[in-house]
This record gives C-alpha cells, sequence and structure tokens, in this order.
C-alpha cells in the first residue's frame, strides 16, 4: 500500500481520471501560471515539481514557456511523463525522488516549488510532511514560493466506506469505468482506485491499486509550512480545482 506501488501499478492509465486529460493539462496550467504571475512577476520562472506523477502540471507550466524539472517517487510515472513531454517536444529534466528528499537532488534556485494535486496527504503524519516542506523550502531561491494543491478535508465527507466514482472513459475498442472507494479511519483513509476496461468480445479486465492518505486541514498545512521557515502563507479558493496554498521563502 505504499505510495510508489500505489501509482506505479496505474501509471498507463492514470490520464483517465480526467474525462480529458489535455483539456486538463491546459486548464490547470492556465490557473497555476496566472498564480505564479501575480507572485513573481512575469515568468518564465524556473519550477520544480516534486510530485510530477504521469506531468499533468509539469507538461502544462512547460507548455507555457517556464523551465521546468520533475520528480516523483514512482518511477513508472516518471517514465511515461518523459515519454509524454519528448512527445509535445518539451525540454524537461526528469528523476525519481521522495518530496523528503527533493533538497538533496536539486539545487535552492528555482523560482517555485510545486506539489499539486493532492500529493502532500501521501505523507501520513506532521513530521513526515514538514520534513517535505523543509526539503521544498530549501529548492527555493529567497523570495521564491512553494504552491502546494491538496483536498479540502475540512469540508470532505467522511462516511464509511464510500464510493467515488470519476466516469466512464472512451478506450481503443471499448470504454473505462474509473472508480475509487475509500474508508475512513480517524483522520486517515484507505483508497482502492478501480480502473474497469471493457471491449467487444473480451473479459473486462480490472486493475485495482490502493494508497493511504492523512486527511490534513489546509490550516495545519500551513502552520507546517510556517514551521519549515516558509512566511506569508496564505489559502487561494475558487481558482484552482483544488485549495492553493501560497507561501514564500524570506529574503
Amino acid at each position: 500500500m505504499d505510495t510508489r506501488s500505489f501509482y506505479d501499478d496505474i501509471a498507463d492509465l492514470y490520464h483517465l481520471v480526467y474525462a480529458d486529460w489535455p483539456a486538463s493539462i491546459t486548464l490547470q496550467a492556465a490557473v497555476l501560471d496566472s498564480i505564479l504571475v501575480e507572485a513573481l512577476g512575469p515568468g518564465p520562472h524556473r519550477i520544480l515539481d516534486v510530485s510530477c506523477g504521469i506531468g499533468t502540471q509539469t507538461i502544462g507550466l512547460a507548455s507555457q514557456g517556464h523551465s521546468l524539472t520533475a520528480s516523483d517517487v514512482s518511477p513508472v510515472s516518471v517514465a511515461r511523463a518523459r515519454q509524454e513531454a519528448e512527445t509535445r517536444r518539451l525540454d524537461v529534466a526528469f528523476s525519481v525522488s521522495d518530496m523528503r528528499q527533493c533538497d538533496q537532488q536539486h539545487d535552492a534556485t528555482f523560482d517555485a516549488v510545486l506539489s499539486a494535486d493532492n500529493a502532500v496527504p501521501h505523507l501520513l503524519s506532521d513530521d513526515e510532511i514538514q520534513d517535505a516542506f523543509r526539503a521544498m523550502h530549501h529548492c527555493v531561491r529567497p523570495n521564491g514560493v512553494a504552491v502546494i494543491t491538496v483536498r479540502d478535508y475540512a469540508r470532505e465527507d467522511r462516511t464509511t466506506p464510500q464510493l467515488r466514482p470519476f466516469g466512464v472513459r472512451p478506450i481503443p475498442d471499448g470504454q473505462c469505468v474509473v472508480f475509487q472507494v475509500w474508508h475512513f479511519d480517524g483522520d486517515h483513509y484507505d483508497v482502492a482506485m478501480y480502473f474497469v476496461r471493457e471491449r467487444a468480445n473480451r473479459e473486462p479486465e480490472v486493475t485495482v491499486s490502493r494508497s493511504r492518505y492523512y486527511a490534513v486541514d489546509t490550516n495545519k498545512l500551513a502552520v507546517l509550512m510556517g514551521e519549515a521557515g516558509f512566511v506569508d502563507v496564505k489559502r487561494i479558493d475558487e481558482r484552482y480545482f483544488q485549495p492553493v496554498l501560497l507561501a514564500r521563502k524570506a529574503v
């Protein structure tokens, strides 16, 4: 149930989480770019994505003209992200790294460090999250920023178990039903993610991958960012599909 295995197992299917992955790449990049421009001024900017996955945010921001360096704990996801970037003729430096050790792999000259799409709550304790925030703080230049996007767990339904449907996606010669099942255990919950592929004249093919999350409140994350050395931590709502935490490294 570790994070690396969770994403390794579904890297070739993860785009099906989105109804239209290319459109999501473009839309997310536009919003993130606007937030970065407001915080840093006109780009292009040097951005480190410490949880790049299959490249959703990295590809979009690189397409906007920013200089991207990207890493993730899942080597299979990184391999796919690299392939997707190459297909689009984007020059991105990819590597495999746990966000808690990103400072051991990357220098401290980035204008922005990014962790999007609820990656931080894969870290299951305040101490683990603070380790990641301290590592991110090291990688940002003075007056640079960290951008974190997460679920708003203060508003999440904690009924257990519960079904979270994503939808039915077209695939070659058929369709794929995508959904999650959540089981809460206090401030943690287990997720089983299902991809059920149905094709004509074939038995359904089911891929299921499991992981655990920490349902950490954004207020707690803001405190942890401050304790890691960031200043001016603020939450931005109604811009991105998740709450955004923006924090600055002091000069």
